[in-house]
């Protein structure tokens, strides 16, 4: 299998984690329902609004299907084609789920898809994240102001984590550009997570 050039895997980690990536679990669980998500809840295509307009229990289902969409391409690409392929298709499943061809651009936050990269990328940067999240949640009560701390603090993670030697540069590449694509896709999020540290 590592016969074949590492472009090759590159290119086509990039091309099928995107693929796999707009595929949105949420706006198909939604269709079944016969329930726009666009003029439902929140409107944004994800676990969080399916769970808050079709209930938990399909929440949970999208989101662990969001995480899994995340880890399987970040996994078997690493596997088969080398860390940096692996890397490569966890971006760019991320990417695809935010900017999902299949709904005209638009996708989900990223954020259980985020998780998913990470945990078939780098497992030890998931723990902070998680915790992050949780805590997160538990001060505000709002899961996309859990979602910007667990951004934070993925990217002060993959910095210290390369800084102390747990990981390498390319893990801490790899976190940066996550926690970035997170948090631009959560703008309003960290706009109301700075008004409410300040208060």
């Amino acid at each position: 299998m590592r016969t074949v050039p590492e472009l090759v895997w590159w290119l086509a980690a990039a091309l099928v984690g995107y693929a796999l990536g707009a595929i949105n679990p949420a706006a198909i669980v939604a269709r079944i329902f016969h329930v726009d998500l666009r003029s439902s809840g929140s409107g944004n295509p994800g676990a969080t609004n399916v769970g808050r307009v079709l209930g938990p229990k399909w929440g949970v289902m999208v989101g662990t299907l969001d995480v899994l969409k995340g880890f399987i391409p970040a996994v078997v690409f690493g596997m088969l084609g080398g860390q940096t392929a692996g890397e490569i298709a966890g971006v760019a499943v991320v990417l695809g789920h935010i900017t999902s061809s299949f709904l005209k651009g638009r996708g989900g936050k990223g954020v259980a898809t985020t998780l998913g990269a990470i945990l078939g990328v780098q497992p030890l940067l998931a723990i902070p994240v998680l915790v992050a999240f949780g805590i997160g949640v538990a001060i505000w009560h709002r899961v996309g102001l859990g979602a910007v701390l667990a951004a934070i603090t993925l990217l002060v993670s993959g910095v210290v984590g390369w800084r102390m030697g747990w990981t390498d540069q390319a893990d801490m590449e790899f976190a940066i550009v996550l926690s970035v694509i997170v948090l631009v896709r959560h703008q309003r999020n960290v706009r109301e997570a700075w008004r409410a540290f300040r208060t």
